[in-house]
């Protein structure tokens, strides 16, 4: 199914905030791989060239903001070459791309279906500009194609908005009115605010993850949905699998050891003894979320929850709920991701889900308050006692930097998703101990995000110039 983000930024589909993609990052990774196939779509057709062009020639991309500073560190610059390859996040065969990869370092030319011939550089055709960020996002990439006379064919500027989400700078300069889209798809809770979701809530008698249901039947069958879904859990579940069994050091020269199968290792041999601290449920969650991050540090398989970097969080928290909670059952999973999706929604829509745009509280802090609505409501909670869980855990995640060490996502970031998937099970807690009230709405807290995001500096936004990412140890 086609994305919705080009209807309306708000009725994000539960498909499009959790959606498979690699890693390591979906801002810097799978981002601008769907950047690149959608300029191979627009040069079959899609926009007119440049008056008086031949047929496009040549291709070159620029990463600006920061693209540029963690490029390397995130594969920018393959993912954008898989993508001129013609592979997309959601469909690649892994081992397919990097027999692909290895052709273009020879032949350095692409060819993509209803295409001429292209030449096209690993090396020379991806420029690095540290020195020129582009006005739209601190995500911005540009890319060229040029005829056989070296004339510029067509251009295309495009901005990766966190979440594997891109949009063209006229898309993000211009978006089509909310209204309009809401009225057009006729979505039957068109909540765009906590308070809103709360309010339809209490007139239709219906839990978040209900309404949420019911607006998704308007992009999906309601006979194929439910299966969608579980598909979603599925996707999730096979990576902290993955992520469990695997040894070695992590990629990118940092040197960090995967450490989540010895830990799961130390676990199972513990479990069931009576020397266990009570507090080892934490280790639980810890690992499940670091075999995932660790794994998408990998460059393997994961699912946006609601972004690469933060994709261990949710998948922790329902593993969670499925082995470790009382009465856990396959539609409290559903309605799990439901709730999950419909908070993420919201913070995107209202602030943002981008660790470039405003630090790691917009990625971990974004899936810890998904994680904990999810289980509150999981777990029975009122829509009350769901939307203050979802505000505790994004509360104490409110000034997060992201400052990965070398631009890579391994540190802090593997550990960071193990202690955003505790404080959502502590939120959750909290809240299903009380009725609801509470002093600080979420849409207040969102907002305070967006604040804090927009009065960041730079240095601590994905660009690894402050923070841990300078402060690294000398050996």
């Amino acid at each position: 199914m086609r994305p919705c983000i080009d209807e309306a930024p708000l009725f994000l589909s539960i498909f499009d905030i959790f959606k498979p993609g690699i890693g390591p990052s979906s801002s810097h990774t799978m981002g601008p791989m769907v950047a690149a196939v959608r300029f191979l779509d627009a040069l079959r057709g899609g926009a007119e060239p440049e008056p008086g062009a031949g047929p496009p020639a040549r291709l070159e991309v620029t990463l600006h903001g920061s693209l540029a500073f963690t490029g390397k560190g995130h594969a920018t610059d393959r993912a954008v070459c898989l993508g001129l390859l013609g592979f997309h996040p959601a469909t690649i065969d892994i081992d397919a791309g990097e027999a692909a990869l290895l052709r273009l370092q020879t032949e350095a030319r692409v060819t993509p279906e209803g295409l001429p011939p292209m030449a096209f550089s690993p090396e020379a055709g991806v420029r690095f500009d540290y020195d020129t960020p582009l006005p739209g996002h601190a995500n911005g990439m540009v890319l060229r194609a040029f005829d056989g006379a070296d004339n510029l064919h067509m251009q295309e500027t495009y901005y990766s908005v966190g979440g594997g989400f891109v949009v063209t700078a006229r898309e993000l300069q211009d978006p089509p009115p909310l209204h309009d889209a809401k009225e057009a798809r006729g979505f039957p809770f068109p909540f765009g605010s906590a308070q809103e979701m709360l309010e339809m809530g209490a007139a239709s008698g219906l839990s978040i993850a209900q309404m949420k249901w019911r607006n998704e039947c308007q992009l999906t069958p309601e006979r194929d949905l439910g299966a969608r879904i579980d598909g979603i859990w599925s996707a999730m579940d096979g990576c902290i699998d993955r992520g469990l069994s695997q040894d070695g050091i992590l990629p990118g020269g940092l040197s960090v050891k995967r450490r989540a199968r010895h830990i799961h290792d130390q676990l199972k041999a513990e479990s069931g003894l009576n020397l266990a601290q009570p507090h080892v449920v934490n280790d639980w969650l810890s690992v499940y979320a670091m075999a995932v991050n660790e794994e998408n540090a990998a460059g393997g398989r994961v699912v946006t929850s609601p972004t690469n970097g933060a994709a261990g969080v949710v998948p922790a928290v329902i593993r969670y709920y499925r082995d470790h909670c009382v009465g856990a059952t396959p539609d409290g999973i559903r309605t799990f991701l439901l709730t999950a999706a419909a908070v993420g929604g919201l913070i995107k829509h209202n602030a943002s889900i981008s660790g470039a745009e405003v630090g790691c509280q917009g990625e971990v802090g974004s899936a810890s308050a998904m994680a904990a609505a999810g289980l509150c409501a999981a777990l029975g909670g009122t829509n009350a006692q769901i939307e203050n869980a979802a505000e505790i855990a994004l509360e104490h995640h409110l000034g997060m930097t992201c400052d990965p060490a070398g631009g890579l996502v391994q540190v802090p970031c593997i550990e960071r998703n193990g202690l955003g998937a505790i404080k959502a099970v502590s939120a959750a807690s909290l809240s299903l101990r009380g009725d609801g009230t509470h002093f600080m709405p979420l849409d207040n807290c969102i907002e305070a995000m967006r604040q804090t995001g927009r009065d960041m500096s730079d240095k601590y936004k994905e660009t690894s110039l402050g923070g841990l990412a300078v402060n690294l140890p000398e050996c």
